[in-house]
């Protein structure tokens, strides 16, 4: 026999229902302005700005689709036409002929460098402007704590959690160009 349904409350309904709003409106703000000032998506621009933070620039194709939550099907369509625009290149995993690495290109990090400064005017703007230094510092915990329940092994973004500078989030692009 099912369990009885535990019908959220009124308060429950508007907590849900503003994260809903969010989930909805922000994606669509974020590739908005990415596309007219960069040419990108909000996950093609997710794609750089993990493989910047990559070793030597360079992710597995199947470690970068985990990190940015898109099937390998998509991914690899995606690295396709990023590697037409000349922003990464693709080349096969020395000791394992079906594993691909993706890297970033001097052009790549280029588009990335030019197209950071813009992106996180947009998100100061609508995210971490609207918030104090403690709703900012709940929001880091509540995510969080959402995050580990929707993704235990901390696959998507992972690499991006350490504490230290993430070049073209929280930190300038700047330094050599790719290899």
């Amino acid at each position: 026999m099912p369990e009885e349904t535990r019908w959220l409350d009124d308060a429950d309904a508007d907590a849900w229902l503003h994260l809903v709003a969010v989930m909805e409106l922000l994606p669509s703000a974020l590739d908005t302005q990415l596309g007219r000032d960069a040419g990108l998506s909000f996950t093609e621009f997710l794609v750089l700005l993990q493989l910047a933070d990559g070793p030597d620039r360079t992710l597995r194709l199947t470690d970068l689709a985990a990190s940015v939550n898109a099937g390998l099907p998509r991914t690899s369509r995606m690295v396709a036409r990023l590697e037409q625009a000349g922003l990464v290149r693709r080349e096969v995993a020395a000791g394992d002929a079906r594993s691909r690495l993706v890297s970033l290109t001097p052009e790549g990090w280029t588009r990335l460098s030019e197209a950071a400064p813009p992106h996180v005017a947009l998100v100061r703007k609508l995210v971490m402007d609207r918030l104090t230094s403690e709703q900012l510092g709940q929001l880091a915990e509540i995510t969080t704590v959402l995050a580990q329940g929707l993704d235990p092994a901390r696959r998507v973004l992972g690499s991006t959690f350490a504490a230290r500078a993430r070049p073209g989030l929280s930190a300038p692009p700047d330094g050599p160009a790719a290899p």
